[in-house]
């Protein structure tokens, strides 16, 4: 586990494990997100030094109520120059941080990962993009990233406008539809973070997780590999007929299974579902017995998802649910 970043707390330094997590701005791990932290850091001084001399000037005030003197007149006025003065130095000292971070956060990088995010209401499909077409891949509400190389992603929207917010890795950017923003964000931490779109898109909004993890460079590269490799063959029986029933069904429609028939795009691509951690961006743990239950009423878990319910029989819903979680 990475050291915890030093928080301010008043006037002192502390670490402090509320400052940590994986969806944290105040854990960057990341060379924008700490641009980011080290102006907030700034930021925070600077009002936590005015706020004490604003307090020390009104206890001042107080102390000295009653005691009216030309001294005193000429000491207020002094003290309200200096303090406009302060005033001005403090915010100009602000405006300046603050356009350098943005200088920063936009600067040119080189030799980066190219990734397009495009957001769904109520998901994220994610593309490794490639000028070799056979090493370009689609997966769902998963963004890996290899640690210490910069990787450019390219965001646009099928429907409203998101936003997208890694807090640990860089500030907030909007999708939105008939533009494509860029953002730029560089990992320095191995580990599993959290995404969420920030811009209310909707009924399921606060469902719609994006799943980060950093990995180092040679674990990036298998799991690299291994994305690129068509769904495997079933195994059982069982998976076997989830494969016939999922093809002959309306799920072939809307969902993609590479190496199979299944070429919708609609939906989340599912060629390797099993690998990931979640089911609908974050909505469910992803396990046997959520996959199924998710499969037979998706309304009931996420309200408003344009995934339908599909009939099928007890023992269909068995035998899809086998194939699907063969899926690795």
């Amino acid at each position: 586990m990475r050291p915890l970043r030093p928080c301010w707390i008043g006037l002192g330094v502390l670490p402090l494990a509320g400052c940590d997590g994986a969806q944290s701005a105040l854990a960057p791990a990341g060379d924008q997100a700490e641009a980011i932290g080290r102006l907030w850091d700034l930021t925070l001084a600077v009002c936590v030094l005015v706020y004490v001399l604003v307090l020390l000037a009104l206890a001042w005030a107080l102390r000295r109520r009653g005691r009216r003197r030309a001294t005193d007149e000429r000491a207020m006025t002094k003290a309200l120059v200096a303090f406009v003065l302060f005033t001005g130095g403090t915010l100009t000292l602000l405006t300046v941080a603050s356009f350098v971070t943005d200088r920063r956060l936009h600067a040119p990088v080189r030799d980066p990962l190219h990734v397009r995010i495009t957001a769904s209401q109520w998901w994220w499909q994610v593309e490794y993009l490639s000028a070799d077409p056979s090493r370009q891949l689609t997966t769902a509400n998963e963004l890996h990233l290899p640690v210490d190389r910069p990787v450019r992603i390219e965001l646009a929207t099928t429907d409203v406008i998101h936003s997208l917010w890694i807090p640990v890795l860089a500030g907030k950017q909007d999708l939105i539809p008939g533009h494509h923003n860029v953002l730029v964000v560089t990992p320095r931490h191995v580990g599993r973070y959290r995404g969420q779109c920030a811009e209310f898109c909707g009924l399921q909004h606060a469902h719609m997780a994006l799943d980060v993890q950093v990995d180092g460079t040679e674990d990036f590269a298998a799991w690299y590999a291994h994305q690129l490799q068509p769904a495997p063959t079933p195994r059982s029986a069982g998976a076997n007929a989830g494969q016939r029933l999922f093809a002959a069904s309306a799920c072939a429609m809307c969902h993609a299974i590479g190496g199979t028939d299944a070429g919708g795009r609609v939906g989340p691509d599912l060629t390797h579902l099993a690998s990931r951690r979640t089911l609908a961006a974050g909505a469910l743990p992803l396990d046997r017995t959520r996959l199924a239950a998710w499969i037979l009423d998706p309304q009931r878990y996420k309200p408003g998802t344009n995934m339908p319910q599909v009939p099928l029989q007890p023992q269909q819903l068995d035998q899809v649910t086998d194939y699907l979680m063969e899926l690795q």
